[in-house]
């Protein structure tokens, strides 16, 4: 083998470099929501159906995630944020790459159905496939609509968790499935905005890329908008009590402002001043996990 073969052999993965590869800060918050799911419905549930439900999710996650970033590998090569993942950095064959994925997903879904619902893991097929093809291979590369249409993708884990609780989708589960999709518009564009150069570099159309600055954040603050009413439905229509309203329409306020400032602002990535939408992109993650954090809270001291 001649030196320059060996050099284009990829290094030696180690367990670190799979663990990278199911994206664990995401599947944290996929992980948490899943489990506020599970917990907030109206039922008890067995602990080791509890878990095996909640590992479920978090290895279906991890296989999407495994798989996105297999078919997008050359995308994470062209970008400073993700060229030291395993598969641009070169740690990791392609292929073994997407074999974990496909592992992960099927198993993730299969022991769902056979331990705890086959209509729970109906839907974390559907959440899979939904990350992995529609949003990574069919949305991302084509429309800047890809965070609104994709944001599916990951509002379904608390769906999953109550469905596999009760056995059945009620109207619980889809508020809160509609609570993620309008919240992650915001939170992602507010992310597009302050590392833009990488997307464009990459050539990917997010929505600051294709309609520019100004745009985006005026619908990140019309979604901020809507989502207010939204994250107060639940106590409205009262499948959830004050406790969880009174965190929301704190949150959900707070949340706005921030939004608010974000598309009044007149600096940017020009001028080096991003701090609205870096504090906006940090506030949506502290908002969905204290929100859902409430929404059990409610359910176990409000009942």
């Amino acid at each position: 083998m001649t030196a320059s073969a060996a050099s284009s052999l990829p290094l030696p993965a180690d367990w670190r470099d799979f663990l990278s590869l199911t994206k664990p800060r995401v599947m944290s918050l996929v992980i948490f929501t899943g489990l506020c799911g599970l917990l907030a419905a109206p039922v008890r549930v067995d602990p080791i159906l509890g878990f095996t439900a909640i590992l479920c999710i978090a290895v279906g996650a991890g296989g999407s995630a495994a798989l996105n970033q297999w078919w997008e590998a050359d995308l994470d090569a062209k970008m400073k944020r993700t060229a030291g993942r395993p598969l641009p950095a070169g740690r990791m064959d392609r292929t073994v790459a997407r074999d974990f994925g496909v592992g992960l997903s099927v198993a993730s879904v299969l022991v769902m159905g056979l331990a705890v619902s086959w209509l729970a893991a109906a839907i974390l097929a559907i959440s899979i496939v939904y990350y992995a093809v529609v949003y990574t291979i069919w949305l991302k590369p084509r429309t800047p609509q890809n965070i609104v249409i994709g944001g599916g993708a990951g509002a379904f884990p608390p769906m999953i968790g109550w469905i596999a609780a009760t056995g059945q989708i009620s109207l619980m589960p889809v508020l809160l499935f509609a609570i993620i999709f309008f919240w992650t518009p915001p939170h992602f564009w507010a992310l597009a905005l302050f590392v833009e150069t990488d997307y464009a570099a990459a050539g990917i159309p997010m929505m600051p890329v294709v309609a520019g600055h100004q745009s985006t954040r005026r619908q990140i603050l019309i979604y901020a908008v809507l989502l207010l009413p939204l994250s107060l439905a639940p106590f409205w229509l009262h499948v959830a009590g004050w406790l969880y309203g009174a965190a929301a329409l704190v949150l959900s306020a707070l949340f706005l402002l921030l939004a608010l400032r974000v598309a009044v602002f007149r600096g940017g990535a020009a001028d080096g001043d991003m701090r609205p939408e870096k504090r906006l992109f940090g506030f949506s993650v502290f908002y969905l996990f204290a929100l859902f954090a409430a929404l059990v809270a409610d359910r176990f001291l409000i009942g």
